[in-house]
């Protein structure tokens, strides 16, 4: 009975794993289909590879499922929409790695421990057939067997040479993948009807038309990495074969290329790419890691759908798809209110997401976005959460409509002629107003008071012992007392509060402009205006067009900061703050042979004696300009360790590039 029992029961467990099986592989053929032939993924990355991962599972235990199984899987079919064409030699994809212990695995298996890193350009893949130099047919990777024909499309693109130049075989099919950078892609979405969820779908969708006048018209761009049917090979290695492309006139990805030959060297390389990732102009969702050598890639082969002698090293995902459950408002410190989606909580890139921005009205009608849809949402930056489209729409979802009353205070709300941010007018008793100035004032850049965060300013609002700035530096004479008996406080709190509070009664006038609350002067435009004007009093007695003279502030700042100053409210509660405080006017610096004196600066990379502020601080002392990014009227890059895109963008323009020794030897 019992052994009959275990043969029924392992006969059971084998039909439900055939049949977790079935039912993944026609979800993955579904999602492939939405991918790969109309561009509008329906599920993320992160939930396409655990069903992936649990197929490959399966597959390995039961070798008869591979057989039609995702172990000989490669993109999906061709659309009927394009003539198709076969490859010559097939188009495989890449076995995905996630950890640096699976990355260990594949790198002890190569005879040959020299690996070339390349760059996982999020983009669509094609192949480029090139007959005595010419360019004569152009295909997707399709189903890997065979591809759909783009050749005109192709053709649209600069990136890819119509006739190669040097010295190249007689017949090649250069492989490579074509992207849309993120500015193109924002560019793009601003004036078309159709609004793409990413960059990766823009190319994909603007690449994959039967008009190739449509392709043309966005700006799409490429690099080549690998090739295909090849007549004859001069190069022994990867690296030699992007030196050929760039000399045949294709981009590579070369300038971020690394070579390693250890598992510590990919994962430097995997950190250092992480860490600048968003200093890249275009998206990519990993890193390729290959045998260098040639002679090794031919001898390891490749699986049925893969290579054996390369991987691809995702990063975690920085996209998920998510419901959205709600929509709530915010109110800032300057009244304005702003729109967050309450999201069913999603994992992207090892952070747990359940909050987005959605800016504002403007942006909500943009994407069309609906309570109830499933949306997909992106870490910008991978840090701060957005949403970027609409993954599918729900029958049952409701749109969103914008307050017309502050939720907070019920004050009006107001949308001023010209501008895209609606405001709650009720700016002298708006409690989310009030704390949010408070909050602002105390921050770090601004008078930074340790020990008073967002929770402390909303407790001491809440009971009335916080009501402008001023009341801060009578905080622990009016109140200590009874602060000492609150929950969470006690006698060395509160004695650390009080010496915090302190300390900030010294401040730099930059810092105090920066932290009264001038709307859009922000920490910058502070410094200007402090190295400018010398006093607080003289920025208070400053004209439009005396403020309009000096170079950063346009009318509207100007008009916002005399109105500010105008207004007797605003000057009530900041002369209260003055019989607090001391006020720290800028030095003159007064140093012969400056060579800082007026020029525009930008940082980049890590300095090893000064962190990036110190660095601004002293830049400032010396009359220089402190910029966030390189144009061409930037003067000078001082660049660090691991600097990234915004130096190569000074070396294309020709800007003068300083070492942290230079910027040393400036400032002696």
């Amino acid at each position: 009975m019992g052994i009959f029992y275990n043969v029924c029961m392992a006969k059971i467990a084998d039909l439900f794993i055939r049949s977790e099986h079935a039912d993944l592989m026609n979800k993955l053929n579904a999602w492939d289909v939405a991918y790969h032939q109309n561009d509008a993924p329906i599920v993320d990355d992160a939930t396409y590879d655990v069903a992936k991962n649990r197929v490959l599972e399966i597959e390995s235990e039961y070798p008869e499922l591979a057989v039609n199984g995702f172990s000989t899987h490669v993109g999906a079919a061709v659309s009927e929409k394009f003539k198709s064409y076969p490859h010559k030699i097939p188009m495989l994809s890449i076995s995905d790695v996630f950890n640096e212990v699976e990355v260990a695995d594949w790198f002890n298996k190569l005879s040959d421990k020299n690996v070339f890193i390349e760059l996982k350009v999020d983009g669509l893949s094609f192949s480029a057939r090139y007959e005595n130099g010419v360019f004569v047919r152009g295909l997707t990777r399709g189903s890997g067997i065979m591809g759909e024909d783009i050749t005109e499309n192709l053709r649209t693109i600069s990136d890819i040479p119509q006739k190669l130049s040097g010295d190249f075989p007689d017949v090649i099919e250069v492989r490579g993948e074509v992207y849309m950078a993120r500015d193109d892609f924002i560019a793009l979405n601003e004036i078309s009807d159709k609004k793409f969820a990413n960059p990766r779908n823009a190319a994909a969708g603007s690449l994959r038309q039967l008009n190739p006048k449509i392709t043309a018209s966005r700006k799409l761009s490429a690099f080549g990495y690998t090739y295909g049917d090849l007549s004859e090979r001069t190069w022994q290695t990867q690296s030699e074969y992007f030196a050929k492309l760039e000399s045949w006139g294709f981009k590579t990805t070369g300038r971020w290329a690394r070579i390693a030959s250890s598992v510590t060297d990919i994962q430097s390389v995997y950190n250092d790419i992480m860490l600048h990732r968003d200093e890249i102009p275009f998206d990519i969702d990993g890193l390729v890691i290959k045998a260098n050598s040639i002679a090794v890639q031919e001898k390891m082969g490749a699986r049925a759908n893969s290579p054996r002698w390369e991987i691809a090293y995702k990063f975690p995902a920085a996209r998920g798809i998510t419901k959205l459950n709600d929509i709530t408002i915010q109110v800032g410190r300057t009244g304005v209110l702003t729109p967050v989606a309450e999201l069913e909580p999603i994992n992207i890139g090892g952070v747990v997401v359940s909050r987005a921005t959605l800016h504002n009205a403007d942006e909500i009608a943009r994407l069309n976005v609906k309570i109830g849809d499933k949306i997909i949402v992106q870490r910008a930056g991978d840090v701060i959460p957005q949403i970027i489209g609409v993954a599918e729409n729900d029958e049952n979802a409701v749109p969103f409509v914008f307050p017309n009353l502050c939720p907070v205070c019920g004050g009006a709300v107001v949308q001023e002629m010209g501008a895209v941010a609606r405001r709650c007018v009720n700016s002298l008793s708006c409690p989310a107003q009030i704390r949010g100035e408070l909050e602002h004032f105390v921050s770090r850049h601004a008078f930074d008071i340790e020990g008073l965060g967002e929770k402390q300013i909303e407790l001491f609002t809440k009971l009335g012992w916080i009501k402008q700035a001023a009341d801060i530096f009578t905080l622990i004479d009016n109140h200590g007392d009874e602060m000492r008996v609150l929950d969470g406080f006690g006698e060395k709190s509160v004695s650390n509060l009080a010496d915090s509070i302190n300390r900030a009664r010294n401040i730099n006038l930059y810092r105090l402009i920066y932290a009264i609350g001038i709307p859009d002067v922000g920490e910058v435009t502070a410094k200007i205006l402090a190295r400018e004007f010398k006093s607080l009093e003289n920025v208070r007695g400053a004209s439009v067009e005396r403020l309009m003279h000096i170079d950063g502030i346009g009318e509207i700042m100007a008009r916002e900061i005399v109105s500010f100053f105008a207004d007797n409210h605003a000057m009530s509660a900041l002369d209260n703050l003055l019989k607090y405080i001391t006020i720290k006017n800028p030095e003159v610096v007064v140093v012969e042979n400056n060579m800082l004196n007026g020029k525009r600066v930008v940082l980049t990379g890590t300095l090893q004696k000064y962190t990036r502020d110190e660095a601004k601080e002293i830049l400032e002392r010396y009359g220089a300009k402190p910029q966030s990014s390189v144009s061409a009227k930037t003067d000078i890059v001082i660049a660090g360790e691991s600097a990234g895109s915004k130096l190569v963008d000074a070396e294309r323009l020709g800007i003068t590039i300083w070492s942290e020794s230079d910027f040393e030897n400036a400032i002696k």
